[in-house]
């Protein structure tokens, strides 16, 4: 698959995912009563919806809903039969579920379709079958934007700014970014022609699909003060950062900038292992409030440091990036510079439908290491920022990470 930046404002805040490995053939009533119930369901689990009614009560109104899903199926048939232009039944169904998870209100409790989904999963994973680049869809085709370094594309000699018109002889100019992508994937070949536009001329060139590992962290030296971007939280950025760190404190660095802005965040653990390289054992990393209860998880690791550290965000910072950031900020003395960060304060669990797609469920708001909410709301920064930034700016241009820099220096 094709990593596309349609998908890139997806926030990606999940814990853990939970997958249903069975499949039967159902008609379009028994569909709606387990799309019904696997959202019951992951609700109870997840600790958001909690039952302790003895007569039933509930359950009994659960049951009482038939008549409404009676009347669901009439809607859909009827559109089905009667409406003047041929519709999709999958996206009726989708159109159905998301309905129903944005009645509940709440942003992140949602439905992502199957395409929506597979890229996500992508994204959180690290890794993913495919070429190694990022689209988008342009006017003319669609627009590679990022070649992934040591990547298939990058070995084939396509560069950002390429259009893609054609694959497999296929035109494509018309197509969405997912569309584009999803072709690629299902083609059985392991190598892919794309023909693409360059310079106003077009250039066919043939890729291997394989294996691409996605990189979330890149590293510099700026004024002999250490540099880490986090771009987002995938279960191989942990693994990414210690590299880069170790390689940056190899370099005699003694100062680091760790920079989230526009990192809408990604998984709890990855954030959370982040932070434990830095803070004391014993000391408050986050919190969660559920409805019944409370809990703050400690650094359990040996692991700490004790150089000056600055974490830079702004208002595209998110989830994850923010959990990161205030726990540097309270259990390890850290100084926030930007500006106030998007303020979602809410962890989600996730569970696959049969469909291929995903729903998401709100559990928990998460604390900072003092008991802070910050939904909603964000974290201030120490050192306030206000300039404009934008993805790969020069160095010398960029008066926030150089106020980064000079708070640690």
């Amino acid at each position: 698959m094709i990593q596309m930046n349609d998908e890139k404002n997806i926030k990606k805040e999940e814990i853990k995912t939970k997958n249903n490995e069975h499949a039967a053939t159902f008609n379009l009533f028994e569909v709606t009563i387990i799309i019904l119930m696997t959202a019951l369901v992951v609700a109870v689990s997840t600790g958001l919806i909690v039952y302790h009614n003895s007569n039933g009560t509930r359950f009994n109104k659960f049951l009482g809903a038939r008549d409404y899903l009676e009347e669901f199926e009439s809607a859909y048939n009827n559109i089905l039969e009667s409406y003047v232009e041929k519709v999709d039944e999958k996206g009726l169904i989708n159109s159905a579920i998301q309905g129903m998870y944005n009645y509940v209100g709440d942003p992140y409790t949602s439905y992502l379709d199957p395409e929506m989904t597979e890229d996500l999963t992508d994204r959180l994973n690290g890794q993913y079958e495919g070429i190694g680049v990022e689209i988008s869809k342009v006017e003319e085709g669609v627009l590679i934007v990022t070649v992934f370094e040591n990547g298939p594309a990058k070995e084939a000699g396509l560069e950002p700014g390429d259009i893609i018109v054609k694959v497999e002889n296929e035109d494509v100019t018309k197509k969405t970014a997912a569309e584009v992508s999803n072709l690629i994937k299902t083609s059985k070949k392991d190598q892919v022609e794309i023909s693409v536009l360059r310079g106003g001329i077009t250039k066919v060139v043939t890729v291997n699909k394989k294996q691409v590992y996605i990189p979330s962290v890149e590293k510099n030296i700026f004024e002999g003060v250490g540099y880490l971007k986090i771009t987002t939280f995938s279960d191989t950025t942990y693994e990414q950062f210690n590299k880069a760190l170790e390689e940056l404190e190899k370099e005699k660095i003694n100062s680091l900038v760790i920079d989230v802005r526009d990192n809408g965040g990604g998984y709890l653990n990855s954030a959370v292992s982040i932070a434990e390289l830095f803070i004391e054992k014993g000391k408050n990393i986050y919190g969660l409030e559920s409805k019944n209860d409370k809990t703050f998880y400690e650094d359990k690791t040996k692991a700490s440091r004790n150089y000056k550290v600055a974490v830079l965000m702004n208002n595209g910072s998110a989830s994850a990036s923010e959990i990161l950031a205030a726990a540097l900020k309270e259990s390890y003395g850290a100084t926030l510079v930007g500006t106030t960060s998007y303020g979602k304060g809410t962890v989600q669990e996730t569970s696959k439908l049969e469909t291929g797609g995903m729903i998401k469920v709100t559990t928990a708001y998460w604390l900072t290491p003092n008991g802070n909410k910050i939904n909603g709301k964000g974290i201030n920064p120490d050192i306030e920022a206000n300039s404009a930034y934008y993805e790969n700016m020069p160095y010398e241009e960029d008066v926030q990470l150089q106020s980064a820099i000079n708070a640690v220096k």
